[in-house]
């Protein structure tokens, strides 16, 4: 089995992060969004892992082959045309072995091994309060009948959430090779939910398989949602001397925080520095500077300085706040 992560999108609803790092870089819990996909797609021990870059994709493949155990496979999307083109550019790369398609700017609490055991494709869904902003499944006895992109009006709010299970890797790339060929695109993209209806029509069965969490991290909020969830699944935060600590919370070890209120749901990344601050449910990223401040629902992106602030914000890196 094979795994594609496509991480190439500019993540324009998380600037200003996004203007310096690739989405999937973006910190969260510590650290980049596609570090903790790698960690989750380890226990697969795949043969191979593809991970498809665009925007700065320099940085991530600084970044993997330092983080994961495995072999990793980078392919360079430079044309930007939708989730189908960048699957149909990896799997040029992956033959006809199974495939497991994570995106890289979601974390899906599930159990992965369990997911990719059927001999069935798999796609997993979740019920959302929105579904025309999502692909969108029909579910008939635990199998999928439809999916479509964005739909103006849904059979469903089943929302496929970026976790595919693909046995049939020659049929998806027959329906690939079709958009791409043909150029036929949803919204203006070749869409991925396209090929996967194409293959329900030549008969390929699809089972809907359900998830314990589901978390988007392409944006602010979302992003900080995300942080708190990590956080109440990791170990507790040791003491800090002259700190008061408010689990859940993690803090780098190479992090320097000096009479400080942090927490709850706070992470603070590697090198940065906290001194004389109350912080909770933010971000702290890597070599980050906060100074008597009282910050809350924020994102203080790498390198950035906030020095005497009381307020909710969203910096991106090497930014500079100073209120006197």
């Amino acid at each position: 089995m094979k795994v594609i992560i496509p991480a190439a999108g500019v993540g324009s609803r998380l600037r200003p992060h996004t203007h310096t790092l690739p989405k999937a870089l973006v910190h969260v819990a510590g650290k980049p969004i596609l570090g903790h996909i790698l960690d989750r797609v380890a226990c697969l021990t795949p043969e191979e892992t593809i991970i498809v870059t665009g925007f700065m994709g320099e940085k991530v493949q600084e970044y993997a082959p330092h983080h994961f155990p495995g072999p990793i496979r980078f392919v360079e999307q430079q044309d930007l045309l939708g989730l189908g083109y960048a699957v149909h550019m990896a799997l040029e790369k992956a033959a006809d072995d199974p495939v497991l398609i994570i995106l890289g700017d979601t974390i899906v609490d599930a159990d992965l091994k369990s997911f990719v055991a059927p001999e069935d494709n798999q796609l997993a869904v979740m019920a959302v309060k929105d579904p025309q902003r999502f692909g969108i499944a029909e579910v008939r006895d635990g199998h999928i009948a439809s999916v479509v992109e964005k739909p103006a009006h849904p059979k469903s709010d089943l929302a496929i959430i970026g976790l595919y299970s693909i046995t049939d890797t020659p049929l998806l790339r027959k329906h690939l090779d079709r958009l791409v060929e043909k150029d036929i695109r949803t919204n203006g993209e070749i869409e991925l939910t396209d090929a996967l209806q194409g293959m329900i029509d030549d008969g390929a069965v699809f089972r809907a398989a359900s998830v314990d969490g589901w978390y988007d991290c392409g944006q602010r909020e979302s992003l900080i949602a995300t942080n708190r969830y990590l956080l109440g699944t990791m170990a507790p935060q040791e003491p800090i001397a002259g700190c008061v600590i408010i689990p859940p919370v993690y803090v780098a070890p190479t992090a320097i925080i000096e009479e400080s209120v942090i927490g709850p749901y706070v992470s603070v990344s590697d090198k940065a520095v906290v001194r004389h601050s109350i912080i909770k449910n933010s971000i702290v990223g890597y070599e980050a500077e906060v100074e008597n401040a009282l910050l809350t629902d924020s994102v203080v992106g790498h390198r950035a300085v906030v020095y005497g602030d009381l307020r909710a914000l969203n910096m991106g890196d090497s930014s500079e706040i100073r209120h006197f």
